[in-house]
């Protein structure tokens, strides 16, 4: 592994520091930042001893990277990897929930240029979506039938150290259950295929000071017939939210973050069969475990040192369809 390559993470909020800590895990130290924000450039320099930079172009052209990872906002995402592209840089671009057309637009430039290019699936690391779709692979459950899923925490929960107000999640465009929709379904389509669209309803329930859908309903119909009903939202509190019931023909399936495991019962095995799940290391201040995230970026640098797209588990094309599937959802959501 060439633990000499060089990458530039840029924007340096919450996912650009994670995305740091997960280079710096596997082994790699020449890591330059670039954001716009002084105060988060000093930070960074600080915790991670990287070089930083407050120009993109300097960056791009002073630290000569192997390598991009664009973990700004998701509107500003195509505004760097499309230059990236043109100079052949490889990138890793955090989850997107906007911009279908310029993704599709790179997507076709990629298929004649071969640049790397690779759109964050983070849940398709996690171990309860990994452990769920080898079940439904071995046929536990017999044909599914029926999902529910449910997911969701408390916004202002997301940041603790920052108003919501302060970056995207509270931006129509970008909000964060919005958000969160398309995020979901990479995992549950990489599982159960591409889902017709049936209904939704989306709305503000809460007093949280953001002018976002803070709920989505969604109603999916998965081919063979598997009918889905996915709820985002960012409501939950004081715990996060992450409970999946699947029914199929043969038994019942529950991925569970209270239980930290995923359990099933079958019509050969009436008794709950448990599968705990690895809590993973925890960062101070973030939610989530990092070990998915070092997975995730792995897998990046996989592809990049094999100029080989396949070794990434996501590409372009999906992110697209995913994301012209949530606006399907949303048009037909009647509130």
């Amino acid at each position: 592994m060439e633990h000499d390559m060089k990458f530039l993470v840029v924007g340096l909020g919450s996912m650009g520091k994670r995305r740091i800590r997960n280079l710096k895990a596997l082994g790699y130290t020449e890591i330059a930042g670039f954001d716009l924000r002084e105060d988060r450039l000093d930070e960074a320099e600080q915790k991670y001893g990287i070089k930083k930079f407050n120009s993109f172009d300097d960056s791009i052209g002073s630290f000569n990277p192997r390598a991009v990872i664009i973990s700004t906002s998701p509107k500003f995402h195509m505004d760097y990897a499309m230059p990236c592209e043109k100079k052949g840089i490889p990138c890793f671009i955090e989850a997107s929930v906007t911009d279908c057309k310029r993704i599709s637009e790179l997507d076709q430039r990629i298929s004649e240029s071969g640049v790397i290019m690779a759109p964050s699936c983070t849940m398709r690391f996690y171990p309860g979506p990994l452990k769920v779709k080898e079940l439904i692979s071995q046929g536990v459950l017999g044909e599914v039938l029926n999902i529910n899923y449910q997911t969701g925490q408390y916004l202002p929960d997301w940041h603790p150290w920052e108003d919501i107000s302060e970056y995207y999640v509270s931006d129509t465009e970008t909000g964060a259950a919005r958000e969160i929709v398309p995020f979901e379904l990479t995992w549950l389509n990489d599982i159960f295929g591409t889902p017709e669209t049936l209904a939704c309803v989306k709305a503000k329930l809460s007093k949280m000071d953001a002018p976002i859908d803070d709920i989505y309903h969604c109603l999916l119909r998965y081919p063979k017939n598997i009918l889905a009903n996915l709820t985002v939202e960012v409501i939950s509190r004081p715990y996060a939210t992450r409970e999946l019931r699947i029914i199929g023909s043969l038994g019942e399936l529950v991925m569970s973050a209270d239980e930290n495991c995923v359990r099933y019962a079958n019509t050969d095995s009436r008794e709950w069969i448990r599968h705990s799940l690895d809590s993973g290391t925890m960062e101070a201040g973030y939610i989530n475990p990092e070990e998915p995230y070092i997975k995730e970026i792995e897998s990046f640098i996989e592809a990049v040192n094999s100029n080989d797209q396949s070794k990434f588990p996501n590409t372009l094309e999906d992110d697209c369809r995913i994301l012209e599937i949530l606006e399907e959802l949303e048009g037909k959501s009647n509130l």
